[in-house]
């Protein structure tokens, strides 16, 4: 390790495993995370001369790790399931059929086609907004150029659309009853 490297580490090894314990709640882990975070520095040991601001590369770096780790544990956890050592049952039998059911098709067919028909009532700045940002996937800078107006105005009018057409979903009775649980 190279003496800049050491001083990184020795000014902010306290930050970063106070950072890690605060996202894992956990010791164990904290310290777990916190040394996945220092191998990542270490790989990657040429950028910290480049680095202005060690502290929030730092934290980026610790953020996106412990991110990653969370959608790894969240990926493992959606096809593992807790058994015992001793398995009698094969392993693909445990892996979950992520085709949706008939009846989950036709669930989310009905809920868009309704969502769908109430974007159509929005006035048409509204409409058009939501549907640039989530139909085409626009970005909001994108968006700011076709409609020609800033970007704080394409987010206040996709604010409000989502809001307007909340409220409409929300006051169609037979909406409610028929996609909320009871």
């Amino acid at each position: 390790m190279n003496e800049k490297l050491e001083g990184v580490y020795e000014e902010y090894n306290r930050y970063i495993y106070h950072l890690c314990l605060k996202l894992t709640r956990n010791n164990v882990e904290a310290e777990d995370l916190m040394q996945e975070v220092w191998v990542k520095v270490v790989r990657y040991e040429d950028s910290v001369a480049e680095v202005e601001h060690i502290k929030a590369w730092l934290t980026t770096i610790t953020m996106n790790t412990f991110r990653d780790r969370y959608r790894k544990k969240t990926r493992r956890s959606k096809y593992m399931m807790n058994q015992p050592e001793t398995l009698d049952v094969p392993i693909l039998d445990l892996v979950p059929n992520n085709d949706i059911s008939t009846e989950e098709k036709v669930e989310k067919d009905i809920v868009t086609k309704l969502v769908q028909d109430k974007m159509g009532q929005l006035d048409g700045i509204y409409r058009k907004t939501l549907w640039y940002f989530y139909i085409d996937q626009y970005s909001l800078a994108e968006i700011s150029t076709i409609m020609k107006v800033s970007i704080g105005t394409v987010k206040s009018r996709l604010f409000r659309a989502k809001a307007r057409l909340k409220e409409m979903l929300m006051a169609d009775v037979a909406i409610v009853e028929s996609v909320l649980p009871a």
